[in-house]
């Protein structure tokens, strides 16, 4: 059975928002990998020799927080989308609860927020740690070009920015997603609502629905 635009639309949305999580998770869990287990949001770097060495770092907990956020949104995007594309195979009829509605813009509304601190997390982490590497590194003037100068044993910095910079850009691509969803599933419900106003209250007695006076004619 064909599934009705919107709520196609939003599976589609779901899906990219499970994609954008899963690049979010990744590319922070491979950054602290890459700096032997240390969260380098809000850290810091100094020279040893002519290598760079980390001098401070975050909490672990902190890039933990930020890959399970990532990861939590994308494990319901992924189990919501394979709900209604077997509702569409194998059930004969896609209905949607007011109820159900209400929820999906709830838990709309507990993403969005998550989504939003995790953003700023890495916007103001990854800026605390590119002050360090300008200030520290002669020679450079952009971030990024830290990647290509030589880093302390065990330490692997040679895609520390970009990861970082894709994880922040996943992160705020999620976010207007979200915001979409949380458009759709509004007007969806309101426009069942509406429906519901207009039409005929199926609870009502015939004596109800009928006029409070006969017509001139009427027994």
């Amino acid at each position: 059975m064909a599934l009705p635009w919107p709520l196609l639309l939003e599976l589609l949305l779901y899906g990219s928002c499970f994609i954008c999580g899963i690049v979010t998770a990744a590319s922070v869990t491979i950054s602290q990998g890459s700096f032997d287990g240390k969260c380098m949001l809000y850290g810091s770097v100094r020279l040893n020799s002519s290598s760079i060495a980390v001098l401070s770092s975050s909490s672990p907990s902190l890039c933990y927080f930020v890959s399970a956020i990532s990861v939590c949104v994308a494990i319901f995007c992924f189990s919501l989308t394979l709900y209604w594309i077997y509702i569409a195979c194998f059930d004969g009829e896609v209905k949607r609860e007011k109820l159900w509605m209400n929820i999906t813009l709830g838990l709309s509304g507990v993403f969005l927020f998550f989504l939003l601190v995790t953003g700023c997390i890495l916007k103001i982490g990854r800026d605390r740690l590119c002050d360090s590497v300008l200030h520290t590194v002669k020679n450079i003037t952009k971030c990024e070009e830290g990647q290509t100068k030589p880093w302390m044993s065990p330490i692997n910095g040679s895609q520390f920015y970009s990861r970082l910079h894709s994880a922040e850009t996943a992160v705020w691509v999620n976010f207007f997603f979200w915001l979409i969803i949380a458009v759709l599933v509004l007007i969806q419900r309101n426009k069942g609502s509406e429906i519901r106003t207009v039409g005929e209250d199926p609870s009502a007695t015939p004596s109800e629905t009928e006029p409070f006076f006969n017509h001139p004619g009427q027994s």
